[in-house]
């Protein structure tokens, strides 16, 4: 009996959990390294709810990305609660941890936190860390408070090692090269660790209930999107055309007229948008049919929320 080939050294694959306060733009980086979308963004903070994987595949290797829910420290209902534990928690077995920080803001609490838990990762099973200060394209200003906070916690944890620091922009593209290049030499050498054609485990159906909440984040702003969830109740596949009955949850019978809009304006540009974008993806027709459905205070049910995929 012989022994097994060693995997060749160009073959690496690993994961990178993408960690960091909510809207410094975590989404928006992985879809740029992903030439795709693979998380929702929107202007609105913890747009994202799941831990989505994006699954990077080239010649070099293969990256499985965590693209982690932002923490938010005022995170008192059930469903922040659960975003945060999914991404405190996202770290554990990765090969790298990319915190990503807006440099064009001061440092928030969000982003001592996250500096206070990297350094006081166990020593025997501590990935790399990057420190990736995106929005390179704004503003500078903050970057010398930022490193200053590191550098400060880092003195109170003198066994954590120092960071590596990347500057980057999700917009332009700027500094995702030799970021991307750096991931691949921390992945370990292996085989793929998903098939290579995919580019996203995220399940089917939450991943077209979160196309469609994107199209309400960015209609609604600051007004309503917290209190909304999508949940795809049926999802009929033939061969010219998929039917999906998706329903939109609110927490209160005051907010559904928001969803659905004057004459229900609203809801026909979001199902517009939504199919078309759904379409684009999986590459098939689709009949989109929304409905609004009040279910009061969904955002503290456990239950609801495992159904939604949140817990």
């Amino acid at each position: 009996m012989t022994d097994s080939p060693s995997p060749s050294p160009n073959e690496r694959a690993g994961m990178v959990a993408v960690v960091g306060a909510a809207n410094a733009g975590k989404s928006s980086l992985i879809n740029r390294i992903m030439g795709e979308k693979v998380s929702i963004v929107s202007p609105v903070a913890q747009t994202t709810r799941n831990l989505v994987r994006g699954i990077h595949t080239e010649e070099r290797g293969q990256i499985v990305f965590l693209d982690t829910p932002g923490v938010h420290h005022q995170g008192k209902k059930a469903l922040n609660k659960q975003m945060n534990k999914v991404a405190r928690t996202s770290t554990d077995g990765t090969d790298a941890v990319m915190l990503v920080i807006d440099r064009s803001e001061a440092p928030a609490l969000e982003v001592e936190g996250w500096f206070q838990k990297l350094c006081q990762l166990p020593a025997e099973d501590r990935p790399t860390v990057l420190v990736v200060l995106n929005k390179c394209d704004l503003t500078q200003k903050h970057e010398p408070a930022i490193r200053e906070c590191f550098a400060r916690i880092l003195g109170e944890n003198p066994d954590a090692p120092e960071p590596e620091w990347f500057l980057t922009s999700a917009q332009s593209g700027e500094g995702i090269d030799p970021l991307l290049a750096r991931l691949f030499q921390l992945m370990p050498p292996g085989p793929p660790l998903f098939p290579e054609d995919i580019v996203s485990d995220f399940p089917r159906k939450l991943a077209i209930g979160d196309v469609i909440r994107e199209k309400y984040f960015m209609r609604l702003h600051q007004e309503l999107p917290h209190s909304i969830a999508v949940w795809v109740e049926h999802l009929v596949e033939t061969d010219g055309q998929w039917n999906v009955e998706a329903h939109i949850y609110v927490r209160q019978n005051s907010q559904k007229g928001m969803v659905i809009g004057n004459k229900g304006r609203l809801m026909k540009a979001v199902r517009g948008e939504a199919a078309s974008e759904i379409a684009e993806i999986y590459g098939v027709k689709i009949k989109l049919t929304l409905i609004v459905k009040v279910l009061k205070d969904w955002d503290k049910n456990f239950w609801i929320l495992r159904k939604l995929g949140y817990a």
